[in-house]
């Protein structure tokens, strides 16, 4: 991508974790980041829009975020997306499943916005 403008989805369950993760993605130069509060309407969302980047919890109802990388690995609109996951989960296990799944970077909560900032600068390839 390399410039400013991109579009991001983000999907927590939490409300004051999406609102966190989108400020620090406004300070990046997002354009328009949406926001879903689970797997489920993420996927919804992912179907409907073009994403640069998708930045997924792993604990959520409905469809949980290995899930969601599931589905959007398996499909076949921008299944090459960088996919950021920021949880909570710190165990090896879920860290390993979700990037064999196909996670571009792994993050653990409380969210550190110079963390989620170079992980999306890098993915994207912002200056």
């Amino acid at each position: 991508m390399g410039t400013v403008g991109f579009r991001a989805l983000v999907v927590d369950d939490s409300l004051a974790q999406r609102r966190r993760l989108v400020a620090v993605l406004h300070t990046l130069g997002a354009a328009a980041c949406d926001e879903a509060e689970d797997g489920a309407e993420g996927l919804k969302r992912f179907s409907e829009a073009e994403y640069d980047v998708v930045l997924t919890d792993l604990n959520m109802p409905l469809v949980d975020g290995l899930k969601l990388i599931h589905h959007i690995r398996a499909g076949d609109r921008r299944p090459d997306v960088p996919i950021v996951v920021v949880t909570t989960e710190a165990g090896e296990t879920d860290r390993s499943r979700a990037m064999a799944l196909g996670a571009s970077a792994y993050l653990l909560k409380p969210i550190h916005a110079a963390r989620v900032s170079s992980a999306v600068k890098d993915l994207l390839g912002l200056p």
